[in-house]
């Protein structure tokens, strides 16, 4: 990680009682891209407006740039935020907008035109310039709202669900324009959505929060196929989980017992305690189906209950005999051969080695 920009030092926000955030530890490098990720009241904004200075920490330190930010308020740190509403002046047209910043920060009209008018034209919406904003599209008042935010340069740029509002297409062609923007200008961008695609997509490393504590941080790939514990492999991804005890290990795979039967995944921790509950997690699109019986190394039966497109890729939802729920996620032309339809049964299986035992007590 490159020379760190922000350190949360045990951060905590109480209001009132309620604790929204729950001593946060977090260290972000300068010029990376962190996706701050979690269900609804995990505390993410809350984190974000802490660092915007919008909320003051109820107990540690937040440092910028290994400055003490605690006590400093919004307009003297340079940490503008994109919000989730825009938050655009409908009485100013885009480059006035686009201005706004840099005519708070005393720079003369002459500089400031010129400025505005550079990140409008690298935003690509320079034909509208001069227009009212109520009439740009939501995409194009995206693009009004980065460019204002950008326009003065900063070293942290704070995100919140900048996206949520913008149709399907726009999204995919947002995040395009985002990620190539981060890494052009090595700005530290501190993202906050609710989408995992968007997250996955983007950021460098991915925070996951969870009733105001952090519980995993990691890049993409080691969110996606190594949750760090439940919580994680059930907000993330089309994960499947299997519960049951250890029956055995060795040097370097544990092998589980359920009610569905015996079942193994990788471990390096060769102390396993045999008798203790487990759980397995195994990623939908690691999972096998066939018509047929099979002699894979882990198998179960499942009858589908149901099937959910997104594009070319299908998500199949099939139940095992005890109820255990099971999802396939593969190419829609791989189901020309298995003769899908509801209430089939089917044969699920997947590779040891693409299985991720959960850690103890997670």
């Amino acid at each position: 990680m490159n020379e760190p920009l922000v350190v949360l030092d045990g951060v905590q926000k109480n209001f009132g009682d309620f604790v929204a955030v729950k001593r946060a530890d977090l260290t972000i490098g300068t010029g990376e891209f962190i996706a701050i990720m979690g269900p609804s009241g995990c505390g993410k904004t809350t984190t974000l407006r802490m660092l915007a200075g919008l909320e003051a920490p109820s107990a540690g330190d937040i440092r910028i740039g290994g400055k003490r930010m605690n006590d400093v308020p919004p307009h003297q740190r340079d940490t503008p935020m994109v919000w989730q509403s825009l938050a655009l002046f409908p009485f100013l047209n885009v480059r006035e907008n686009v201005e706004f910043g840099l005519k708070m920060r005393g720079v003369n009209a002459n500089e400031r035109r010129r400025r505005a008018l550079e990140w409008i034209e690298r935003l690509e919406i320079g034909e509208f310039a001069e227009r009212n904003i109520e009439t740009l599209s939501g995409g194009q008042k995206q693009r009004v709202a980065l460019a204002r935010s950008l326009v003065t340069e900063p070293q942290l740029l704070l995100l919140d669900e900048p996206l949520s509002a913008l149709d399907a297409h726009l999204v995919i062609r947002m995040q395009g324009v985002l990620t190539r923007l981060q890494r052009e200008l090595g700005i530290t961008f501190v993202y906050v959505t609710h989408s995992h695609s968007e997250a996955f997509a983007m950021a460098d490393r991915v925070v996951i929060m969870s009733q105001g504590e952090i519980a995993q941080i990691g890049n993409p790939r080691e969110i996606y196929r190594a949750p760090a514990n439940r919580f994680v492999a059930e907000f993330v991804g089309r994960n499947n989980i299997l519960t049951g005890t250890i029956e055995s290990s060795d040097t370097n795979q544990v092998t589980i017992n359920s009610a569905l039967g015996h079942f193994s995944a990788p471990t390096e921790d060769i102390h396993q305690k045999p008798g203790r509950s487990a759980s397995i997690v195994i990623a939908a699109d690691m999972v096998r189906i066939t018509r047929e019986a099979t002699t894979a190394e882990n198998t179960v039966v499942a009858t589908l209950i149901s099937e959910e497109f997104v594009g070319s890729i299908v998500t199949l939802f099939l139940e095992a005999a005890d109820g255990t729920e099971f999802k396939v996620q593969l190419q829609e032309r791989a189901l020309t051969d298995l003769d899908i339809h509801a209430g089939g049964q089917f044969h699920l299986s997947w590779a040891t080695t693409d299985a991720h035992l959960l850690p103890e007590n997670s």
